[in-house]
């Protein structure tokens, strides 16, 4: 598989082949650090059995602070063919988890599109930063039921700083209603499990709480029946060396401040992490647990 790659909002333009290019710097076949039944996302999506997280490797942000930072920026991970990925999708269902979990696709839609052609039976989660284009999320329709973005930022010095994407907020609040459309609000099935809709993330960063603030104010105006999942587990972690106030945790009055305005808003329909949720026991290992060693298209090839 080879393409010319243009789907997310830095229009690389550049040849996907073996290797990449692009800010991503990944090549055409999806790169997997890590698939696993995982327990530590909201309870809707998580439940008792787990979500079957497909963590990919490389992104198209930038994100200094980011807690995945191994296998974002450095790239750890193996590479795995459109087969392979259906062989995953296929053993972590035989796992009886929930639901797929796509955790930071979007650099990768070729392959996952071509993975899903046949459809899953579970829900598929898109689980992203938000940093989107709406022509390539209208690829997804009818395979994706669940969105998981991020809205990292309101404003364009924090996006540009932390994320190096000056335009995130205007890609990303377009990318967000454009999933509200194609999902509807938030349904539950039986098990109380999320069968559709969207559930949007903000991650309360130290000194950002008026910027958490206006995220939650766009949230309230413009996503009418999505969820909201308020995140305090912020850690200092990746490449934050002397940015702003990043090498530090929350404080409790930042932390009230934000989760007392989202009340005032009257976003009751969601989730909010407790300030004592921010370590780094909650992140995972990127150790290719569930990745196979040797590629299933390859060994038939």
């Amino acid at each position: 598989m080879e393409y010319l790659c243009n789907n997310c909002p830095r229009m690389c333009n550049v040849m996907r082949a073996e290797t990449g290019s692009g800010v991503c710097r990944m090549g055409a076949d999806a790169v997997v650090a890590r698939a696993a039944p995982h327990f530590d996302e909201e309870p809707v999506i998580s439940g008792t059995r787990g979500s079957g997280a497909v963590f990919f490797s490389g992104c198209a942000l930038r994100c200094r602070f980011c807690q995945n930072y191994g296998i974002s920026h450095g790239g750890y991970g193996r590479r795995v063919s459109v087969e392979g990925l259906k062989h995953i999708y296929a053993d972590l269902i035989a796992q009886g988890v929930h639901n797929i979990n796509l955790v930071n696709p979007t650099h990768f839609l070729e392959p996952i599109l071509a993975s899903l052609e046949d459809g899953l039976s579970v829900p598929v989660v898109w689980n992203t930063g938000g940093y989107e284009r709406v022509e390539s999320l209208r690829r997804l329709e009818g395979r994706v039921r669940v969105f998981l973005p991020d809205l990292k930022y309101r404003f364009e010095d924090a996006a540009g700083r932390y994320s190096g994407a000056k335009d995130y907020f205007a890609h990303a609040s377009a990318a967000l209603r454009e999933m509200l459309r194609q999902t509807g609000p938030v349904r539950l099935n039986g098990e109380g499990i999320i069968e559709s809709g969207v559930i949007v993330r903000h991650l309360i960063l130290p000194g950002r709480a008026r910027e958490s603030m206006a995220v939650l104010d766009w949230i309230a105006a413009e996503m009418p029946g999505a969820w909201v999942s308020l995140m305090a587990q912020y850690v200092p972690m990746g490449n934050v060396t002397g940015v702003d106030q990043l090498e530090r945790r929350l404080t409790q009055g930042e932390y009230d401040a934000v989760v007392n305005h989202l009340f005032t808003l009257g976003l009751e329909d969601g989730f909010v992490q407790e300030l004592s949720s921010a370590e780094e026991k909650y992140i995972p290992a990127f150790d290719l647990t569930g990745v196979p060693e040797a590629d299933v298209s390859r060994e038939t090839d």
